[in-house]
């Protein structure tokens, strides 16, 4: 979809969310939240995202495309501020693989392990989203999330295969201009299969990060008065986040708040507080992308000082 569609969509929801939702109730659940709260959360959000760019630099890794870890946090972190400026949470992952690739010189490697790190990140909130149904039982409308279980996990498993077909073909088979490509991908593959712990520890690492996320969304929900099961949150917040990777709208905005809202209006909570919540955490994730921003520039000010200063010894 076109950016500016995309903007739309945003903003028309956001605008429908406003126009529905009593102002008194919105005012109210944003005057609940402490400064301390919003302040304890960005540092979890900060914290966990160290946790998210080790596991990146160690798919990368697996992949055959070494980051010193210094350079590494610098990416992800110039990664998490793209997302603030381009269309939706691919961009940020594209920005940091262009990075990445400048300095390994691995393109396929990178690219492989950009995108086996989305779909781990994918994989641990379907686990979660999983986990979180079967402790709260009835609570949860089974059919929806059945459905829904079933949807992610059937297109998983048909990328899956996908790339398996398309690995196993002999490479004398494909196009001429391609093979070059496809062989140094086959590499990258090979470079995973002497690694097999990478895959499981990195979605060991996901599903760490994933439920330190959703604590902190429930410590905001604490918050707010928004009084639903911890169960409940792991159910909710992973759906929300699904609806919000839809490429609808931009980065989810919108899309992801008034999901939140609805699923929690099922378990008795306001909509107007499932909303908030929502938008509380959005805004953490601004300010951590800004903040993210402000290290990879200062990083990137070092680095390249210290290059300058080597040349001219």
């Amino acid at each position: 979809m076109k950016l500016w569609i995309k903007i739309a969509v945003s903003l028309g929801v956001l605008a429908v969310l406003f126009l529905v939702l009593p102002w008194s109730e919105v005012v109210d659940s944003v005057r609940r939240l402490p400064i301390s709260v919003w302040v304890l959360v960005l540092l979890g959000f900060l914290l966990g995202h160290l946790v998210g760019a080790g596991k990146w630099s160690l798919v990368l890794r697996g992949f055959g495309a070494s980051l010193v870890w210094s350079s590494g946090l610098r990416f992800y972190a110039a990664g998490l501020f793209a997302n603030l400026c381009l269309p939706g949470i691919v961009g940020g992952d594209v920005v940091r693989a262009a990075l990445a690739t400048r300095q390994t010189r691995r393109a396929e490697a990178v690219i492989l392990g950009s995108v086996a790190d989305r779909v781990i990140d994918t994989v641990a909130l379907v686990v979660i989203l999983a986990v979180g149904s079967m402790v709260a039982g009835a609570r949860v409308a089974d059919s929806t999330l059945r459905l829904t279980l079933i949807l992610i996990a059937s297109g998983l498993a048909l990328a899956g295969l996908v790339g398996l077909i398309l690995l196993r073909r002999p490479l004398a088979t494909w196009p001429p201009r391609l093979r070059r490509i496809v062989g140094r991908t086959l590499v990258a593959f090979r470079q995973l299969r002497r690694r097999p712990t990478v895959p499981l520890v990195a979605l060991l690492l996901a599903l760490s990060m994933q439920s330190f996320f959703v604590l902190l969304n429930a410590r905001i929900g604490d918050a707010l008065s928004i009084g639903v099961p911890m169960s409940v949150w792991f159910v909710v917040w992973p759906l929300a986040k699904l609806a919000g990777l839809l490429p609808v709208s931009l980065g989810g905005l919108g899309v992801r708040d008034a999901t939140q809202g609805a699923l929690l209006a099922g378990f008795g909570v306001p909509a107007a507080r499932g909303v908030v919540a929502s938008l509380i955490w959005q805004s953490v994730l601004i300010a951590g992308g800004l903040l993210a921003g402000l290290y990879w520039w200062l990083g990137s000010r070092q680095s390249s000082e210290s290059l300058w200063q080597n040349r001219d010894a």
